[in-house]
């Protein structure tokens, strides 16, 4: 092969891999001062990585990330310093006129796949008595977050496509009704999950196709009240619901009996809901509800990230 033929081919494959980075300060010292305008920078149909800084500051914008726009990483210096919020909430008006409801209300619509995201606060302001209020809605496949914060109260974090995949680690999220629901396939692992009203931490949506939902894989579920004794570890917002705790530490406020049937009986014969190795006050399994599933060693074991995931590891590939 001629050698400028070779160096043409050189010159492309840099240029198919380079990273690109884009800076967002919200003091204007950088040359992005929203995080919308840096999305917006990342091209349509996107193929290279890009990497989005995002200095401290908390950024009130409604954010969409194209589903278009792959490989996208967003990094902060300190999740309890950088801060993405809005306020929208069920039964809101938005500008257009529209009513917005659980779909419409997330702060970040998170669209694309092979997206991540690392010290980052994702956050719905809209408050207590606001009704359902998403601080990030997913339907991306292969995205994963570390070290986030995921704030808000009713609805706060939502997986929301089916046959979509979710890695969380060493996150805290924060809710008190379903604050972590829908259909995708997620796991998460060593988070802090904490429930702030007596209600239920998930609500998951599984399809009966789909072999697993959520995994907590050692992860600590508290609440910062002590009048809270009430919290169901999940109910079922569709039959088929998939919903599994290995080796978690359970806070007082965990009922005995565990779980919730969603007022309907029949659920009891389709939810998916199991435990293994649960400990604190709140890991009752001689009390657990009788339809729960009390995993034994053997079957804990199978279920790893590559059962879960299949052919993505979330732990390949560098930062």
């Amino acid at each position: 092969m001629r050698p400028l033929v070779l160096l043409l081919m050189l010159v492309a494959t840099l240029s198919a891999g380079a990273q690109r980075t884009l800076v967002v300060a919200a003091d204007g010292s950088a040359p992005f001062r929203t995080v919308q305008t840096a999305f917006d920078a990342v091209p349509l149909h996107n193929r290279k990585p890009v990497t989005i800084h995002i200095r401290p500051g908390v950024y009130k914008e409604k954010l969409r990330l194209d589903s278009t726009k792959r490989f996208v990483t967003l990094i902060g210096e300190d999740a309890f310093t950088t801060v993405l919020t809005f306020d929208d909430h069920t039964g809101r008006i938005s500008p257009r006129g529209d009513t917005i409801n659980t779909y419409t209300s997330a702060s970040f619509f998170a669209e694309a796949s092979d997206f991540r995201a690392r010290n980052i606060t994702f956050d719905n302001s809209a408050g207590y008595s606001a009704g359902q209020a998403v601080a990030i809605q997913i339907l991306g496949d292969r995205v994963q977050f570390e070290g986030c914060r995921f704030t808000g109260n009713q609805d706060v974090l939502f997986p929301a496509r089916p046959a979509t995949r979710q890695y969380f680690a060493h996150c805290y999220i924060e809710g008190t009704t379903d604050f972590i629901f829908g259909p995708s396939t997620a796991w998460f692992e060593q988070c802090h999950i904490n429930s702030k009203r007596n209600s239920h931490v998930t609500a998951a949506s599984t399809p009966q196709e789909q072999a697993f939902g959520y995994v907590f894989n050692r992860c600590i579920l508290t609440t910062d009240s002590t009048v809270l004794t009430k919290v169901s570890l999940g109910r079922p917002w569709r039959p088929y619901a998939s919903v599994t705790y290995l080796r978690c530490y359970m806070g007082g406020h965990i009922l005995p009996e565990g779980w919730n049937n969603w007022r309907n009986p029949a659920n009891e014969k389709t939810a998916r809901f199991a435990e293994f190795a649960s400990f604190g006050p709140g890991a009752q399994p001689a009390a657990r509800a009788p339809w729960i599933r009390q995993l034994n060693a053997a079957a804990a074991r199978i279920i790893t990230l590559k059962a879960v995931f299949g052919d993505w590891d979330p732990l390949k590939g560098k930062w």
